[in-house]
C-alpha cells in the first residue's frame, strides 16, 4: 500500500498528515510523537511506503477551517482505518460525539451497547489506538467524574482542544482549569476563567 504525509503547522504543535490515493485520512500524528505514527502506520497496514506529498488535500484545509473556529469543518473529512471491529466501533462513535460536548468512557461504552461494567476499558484501549488526532475527536472523551484521563498526544493538548470547542465541562475540570499550548514540547499556559 502507499500512502503520502503531509507536514501541516496548527497551533498546538506541527502535524502529519496521512492519507491515501483516495485523499481518505489513514493518520493525523503530531510531528513529536513520530515514532507512536510509524508504530501504528506498521500494526494496521504492514509493509507500505509512505512518500512526502506537497499536493494540499482537502482535510488539510478543513484542519485550518477548524482551528479558525469552524468546528464542523472536521466533520466530514474522509477517513479509513484499519484496527478490530470494536476500534472500528469506538473510532466511528467518537466522530459522533459533537464538537463541545464531552463523554465519559462508560458513556461511550453503553452507547455502543455494552453493559459489561468494564466495558469503558475495552473503549479506552480501542481510543489509545486511535491513528487519528482531532478529526476522530477522542479528546471528547474523558474520565468518569469529568477528570482528563488519557490523551496519547498530552493532556495539554486535549484541554486546549476542549477549550477550543468550548466545551461544557462537568466535575473537577472546569473552564478556568484548561490550558492553550505554547510550544511544540507543549508547555501549557492558563487560558483564562469561564464566565
Amino acid at each position: 500500500m502507499k500512502l503520502f504525509v503531509r507536514k501541516i503547522t496548527s497551533p498546538i504543535g506541527d502535524l502529519s498528515l496521512v492519507f491515501d490515493a483516495q485523499q481518505r485520512v489513514r493518520a493525523l500524528e503530531f510531528n513529536t510523537y513520530d515514532d507512536r505514527l510509524n508504530r501504528l502506520l506498521q500494526e494496521h497496514y504492514g509493509a507500505l511506503e509512505l512518500a512526502e506529498s506537497s499536493d494540499s488535500i482537502a482535510a488539510e484545509a478543513a484542519l485550518a477551517r477548524y482551528f479558525s473556529g469552524d468546528l464542523a469543518a472536521i466533520g466530514d473529512v474522509p477517513v479509513a482505518t484499519s484496527g478490530s471491529e470494536l476500534q472500528r466501533q469506538v473510532w466511528t462513535a467518537l466522530r459522533e460525539i459533537p464538537a463541545g460536548t464531552v463523554m465519559t468512557y462508560g458513556e461511550l461504552a453503553s452507547r455502543l451497547g455494552m453493559s459489561d461494567r468494564r466495558a469503558a476499558l475495552d473503549v479506552g484501549a480501542a481510543i489509545a489506538a486511535n491513528p487519528i488526532a482531532i478529526i476522530v475527536p477522542c479528546h471528547r472523551v474523558v474520565g468518569k467524574g469529568g477528570e482528563m484521563k488519557g490523551f496519547a498526544w498530552g493532556i495539554n493538548r486535549k484541554r486546549w482542544l476542549l477549550a477550543h470547542e468550548k466545551a461544557e465541562l462537568r466535575g473537577p475540570v472546569r473552564q478556568s482549569e484548561l490550558f492553550a499550548v505554547d510550544d511544540e514540547a507543549g508547555s501549557p499556559r492558563t487560558i483564562g476563567r469561564a464566565s
